[in-house]
């Protein structure tokens, strides 16, 4: 099972637990308050600089039979639709700058250059997923209804294929973000299957129409007897700026650490326990200035969820202030290369695409996916009991370094006994197959000193047979 207990889970009182929440909605206060014309100028310049990248790169496209023209206005393409989407039209639609109370730049009014529709997106996203991060039967951004993403999730014979589909999912990635949105918004709607005119499918339709016409369409047409290397420039730029998008995503909710949650749990949770949630169900990729730029500062994915409305720009600095935190409570702070994080999401998409048996680990203890239960019954080594593990191991100061004791922790300490439970094994089996061969021995002696007898009384009979013969 998925955390039930954060509380149990992270190893921290209910008294700790609400004062970390107060301490980030100090942070979240202070963001608030220092809002001003930094922040202002750097969304405008980052709208201006997108909107004069994607102009050159269309211009540039003019003169594609060249060869070397048609690589660099589809490099500059590429980076302009990455841009948008990722640092503008993510962003600007969680509501990061409508407190500038600009008409442009606001989420009610902003349309990103996707797919889907920015209202269908926000409808699904920003309130589905951030809500319900990481909720099981809650949350349709886990796996996003194609992937089976924790052991919690029942194995189907179609998972067999989910590496396939994960390949097909990264290559079309804002298709698949724009039919998972639609698919939410008819669910939410109670929208009927059969009702193809409903509204969210004719909005659909007008946007995913406008955008093939723009990208397909238009844009070559205009550049003339070049229109061929336009319409691959933009099927280009649209594929990089899916599989950067797809694998930022990805490295942000499904590498190890990133935590799973039960309805129950969820039921009576409290908003510092949602703030818990977010960090342990979020994890973040390293990225210097310009790759934190270019994902849309979402290297910083537990920051954003924890505040997915603060504009993105402040991350970097409040990633310094939750790490603190993180270390005042001993928490873990979930983060690693780009590289790595992909990794460990891509080893679970094909891992999980087996049927459990095929699995060593439970849905309690692998690197997934873990719940509080992946401490019970164990000991470390000096301890001789699971009740003194707990007694022991129960929040509290650690009387030898003076420091809290949390689930930093605990996951040492249980790394330590698991090693030791394994070792242990190991050698309980050692012994069994020992035994098991000195029995084997025993009772071939057994047979070959029964089969000795056997033969000389059979001798004997012979000798005494033979004279009278």
């Amino acid at each position: 099972m998925a955390i039930t207990d954060i509380n149990a889970y992270a190893h921290l009182t209910a008294s700790d637990i609400e004062t970390l929440g107060a301490e980030l909605d100090t942070i979240r206060r202070n963001v608030e308050q220092s809002r001003g014309e930094r922040d202002a100028k750097y969304i405008r310049r980052t709208i201006r600089a997108q909107r004069i990248l994607e102009a050159a790169g269309r211009a540039t496209l003019f003169a594609s039979k060249k060869r070397s023209a048609w690589l660099l206005g589809t490099a500059m393409l590429s980076v302009a639709k990455i841009i948008e989407n990722m640092e503008l039209g993510h962003n600007i639609s969680h509501g990061q700058w409508d407190w500038m109370n600009d008409p442009e730049i606001h989420s009610s009014s902003w349309e990103w250059d996707m797919t889907g529709t920015s209202g269908q997106w926000k409808r699904a996203h920003n309130y589905s997923h951030h809500t319900y991060t990481n909720v099981l039967g809650k949350d349709e951004d886990l796996g996003f209804g194609i992937l089976r993403m924790t052991r919690d999730e029942q194995w189907r014979p179609l998972h067999l294929v989910q590496p396939i589909a994960n390949l097909i999912l990264a290559a079309t990635f804002e298709w698949g973000i724009a039919l998972h949105d639609l698919s939410a918004e008819k669910e939410q709607l109670d929208v009927p299957p059969w009702q193809v005119m409903s509204e969210p499918n004719k909005a659909f339709a007008r946007k995913a129409g406008r955008q093939v016409a723009k990208d397909f369409v238009i844009y070559p047409l205009l550049t003339g007897p070049a229109w061929k290397q336009t319409l691959k420039a933009n099927a280009t730029a649209n594929f990089i700026r899916n599989l950067w998008a797809y694998a930022v995503i990805f490295c942000g909710h499904f590498p190890d650490g990133a935590q799973k949650f039960t309805e129950e749990h969820f039921a009576d949770e409290t908003r510092a326990e949602w703030y818990l949630r977010q960090m342990l169900g979020s994890a973040n990729f390293q990225a210097g200035p310009a790759m934190a730029f270019m994902s849309g500062n979402l290297c910083y994915q537990i920051e954003h969820h924890l505040f997915p409305d603060i504009p993105s720009n402040r991350y970097p600095q409040i990633a310094e202030q939750v790490r603190q935190l993180c270390d005042k409570y001993d928490l873990p702070y979930t983060t690693g290369s780009l590289g790595k994080q992909y990794l460990l999401a891509f080893r679970t998409i094909h891992k999980l695409a087996l049927p459990d048996r095929f699995l060593q680990r439970t849905a309690d203890d692998a690197p997934e996916t873990s719940s509080e239960r992946m401490f019970a019954g164990l000991t470390r080594p000096s301890l001789p009991s699971a009740d003194q593990w707990a007694e022991n191991h129960w929040p509290g100061i650690d009387p030898e370094t003076g420091h809290r004791r949390g689930l930093r922790s605990a996951m040492a300490e249980a790394k330590v006994a698991l090693k030791e439970k394994a070792r242990q094994e190991k050698a309980a089996l050692r012994e069994a197959k020992r035994v098991l061969q000195d029995k084997a021995r025993e009772e071939q002696q057994l047979l070959r000193r029964r089969a000795l007898r056997e033969r000389a009384i059979w001798r004997m009979r012979r000798r005494r047979i033979a004279p009278s013969a």
